[in-house]
């Protein structure tokens, strides 16, 4: 049986420093235009890279971590736009299937359907979504006051933050602009939160059979009036979820036998 070997992507530099702290016996290793972070946490073999962005860029960067790196397993963490509208900023979605929204090779196959594969999703491993509600369970609600400061609180409405189980859009487009968040949902009616790598990682993914989860913390709601000071959200909030998060995983990890 091989040795477990867990890659940790995050979508910021801000969330993969702070998982960094997390870390022991830490070593860098450059590859790629990427710095990858090797070291333990609560004993476990770790990796932990900053995915960076797009489809692309993070499709090359799991490739990597499971060629080079010989990862076993996969955590994504980032932040994501709200798509359904009982999403809130500070929520939290774990993504049991992803979906690349901008894959459209019509007419010769369906809309969304990646070529080759006959798949338009890809899903989560069970055991992952499982260990990573607890954890998230476990930082959200009246929790959040234990580490995020009050007035962060006060400043991005972060009271009654809950988790969520669905599906999740990714592809290479930015959605700031309504029309088009309401625009993807009416073309994917399922899916709770847009991003841009999560659905690319989750195919590389299941073509080397790495069990794997997407995590992604809500940055901002499906309206008009969600414009929130980013840099501060992605420092003192998300960030902060991605360490809490990581730590609880592990933590946790003895019911994965990891």
């Amino acid at each position: 049986m091989s040795e477990k070997i867990i890659g940790i992507m995050g979508a910021m530099h801000e969330e993969i420093n702070s998982i960094l702290h997390l870390m022991t016996g830490v070593e860098e290793i450059s590859f790629g235009r990427r710095t990858y972070y090797t070291g333990t946490i609560h004993n476990i073999k770790t990796v932990v890279v900053f995915s960076r962005w797009g489809k692309v860029a993070a499709a090359t960067t799991v490739t990597s971590l499971i060629t080079r790196f010989n990862v076993t397993d996969l955590i994504f963490i980032g932040v994501a736009g709200a798509i359904h509208t009982e999403l809130k900023i500070g929520d939290v979605v774990i993504a049991d299937r992803l979906i690349q929204h901008d894959m459209d090779a019509r007419p010769l196959m369906p809309r969304h359907e990646i070529p080759l594969l006959g798949l338009t999703y890809f899903e989560s491993d069970p055991d992952y979504i499982t260990i990573a509600k607890r954890a998230i369970d476990a930082i959200i609600g009246d929790n959040i006051h234990s580490f995020i400061e009050e007035h962060e609180i006060e400043q991005f409405s972060l009271q009654n933050t809950r988790a969520f189980k669905g599906t999740v859009a990714s592809g290479d487009k930015f959605f700031a602009d309504q029309a088009d968040k309401e625009q993807l949902h009416a073309a994917i009616p399922d899916i709770l939160c847009v991003e841009m790598e999560g659905a690319a990682v989750a195919q590389v993914c299941y073509e080397y059979k790495i069990p794997f989860v997407v995590l992604r913390i809500i940055s901002d709601e499906c309206n008009e009036n969600s414009s929130i000071d980013f840099p501060d959200f992605i420092k003192n909030v998300s960030s902060k979820y991605a360490y809490e998060i990581i730590r609880n995983m592990f933590t946790l990890s003895s019911g994965l036998a990891l």
